[in-house]
């Protein structure tokens, strides 16, 4: 999810009722944490122990709730992502998922390393360490896209259905000028250079680093399909430098081990944010 706000701090929110009766019904008794919330109504929670946890006590899981008609990711296509993308690397394991008349919900275990809880690589401690961060961030996504089979992936993410997509949406219809304009901005997307299995948002906040640092696992995969690996890395990429400052780009691709690609870059990222205007435009 983009432009999230990890600990929803300075801004207080208000953990609607819904989501506490779903994490009373999921796991009674539990406290109800918000540590992420998304501009679409997107909101991710931790549901902690009333009693202090136990060395042999399981970790808060989290869930995730998005509510009903939300241009969000949908919980439910994300559980089963996660669920084949788990056979291969290191995503949350799945523990619930579920739709009703008021929004989707994804319940998931809390990513552990060596008995402790990885965290987002977007958190104020690692800020301090952002070379070290940009270094993991770019081998994570190359053993993603090294570890994950394109021939048996049952979920596609190409430029052009993605563009597709665009275009045909019946919630956020564009006008004559609108699809004249990205057409402009997008034309025909480059030929791929190498098919992976996509992130589709490897941003920051997606990846979950260890204690010292090193990459430890993805999360937020609601958009993983097969596409060009220019399709991820160009968003990571940018990532890393609206949130850790310019200059790092480098440490990323070399970490990953490619070398920059502006064409491919440039129409990525142009993708990404016309993908991220239809969001906006369906959620007002």
């Amino acid at each position: 999810m983009s432009s999230a706000l990890v600990g929803i701090s300075p801004t207080p929110v208000e953990v609607p009722p819904v989501v506490h009766g779903l994490a009373a019904r999921l796991r009674s008794g539990a406290t109800v944490v918000p540590v992420w919330r998304n501009e679409y109504g997107g909101l991710t929670v931790r549901l902690g122990p009333l009693a202090a946890p136990t060395s042999s006590a399981p970790s808060s899981p989290y869930l995730k709730w998005v509510p009903d008609a939300s241009p969000s990711p949908d919980p439910l296509a994300e559980a089963d992502r996660l669920v084949w993308a788990g056979s291969f690397t290191r995503v949350p394991h799945v523990l619930d998922a579920g739709r009703d008349a008021r929004g989707s919900w994804l319940l998931t275990a809390a990513v552990e390393t060596d008995g402790e809880v990885a965290t987002s690589a977007v958190e104020p401690r690692w800020r301090p360490y952002a070379e070290r961060a940009a270094i993991a961030i770019g081998v994570g996504l190359r053993r993603f896209h090294d570890t994950l089979p394109t021939d048996t992936c049952p979920f596609v993410r190409t430029a052009r259905m993605r563009v597709a997509a665009l275009t045909t949406d019946a919630s956020a219809p564009l006008d004559d000028t609108e699809r004249a304009a990205l057409d402009r901005a997008l034309g025909d997307p480059p030929p791929p250079d190498r098919l992976v299995v996509c992130h589709g948002d490897a941003t920051v906040p997606n990846t979950l680093l260890d204690r010292v640092g090193r990459f430890a696992a993805h999360v937020d995969v609601g958009d993983l399909g097969v596409g060009d690996r220019w399709s991820d890395l160009a968003v990571t990429t940018r990532s890393v430098s609206r949130r850790y400052g310019p200059g790092l780009e480098p440490l990323v691709l070399a970490a990953y081990g490619v070398a920059p690609d502006p064409e491919r870059i440039a129409y990525y990222r142009a993708l990404w944010d016309a993908e991220e205007a239809v969001r906006a435009r369906r959620a007002a």
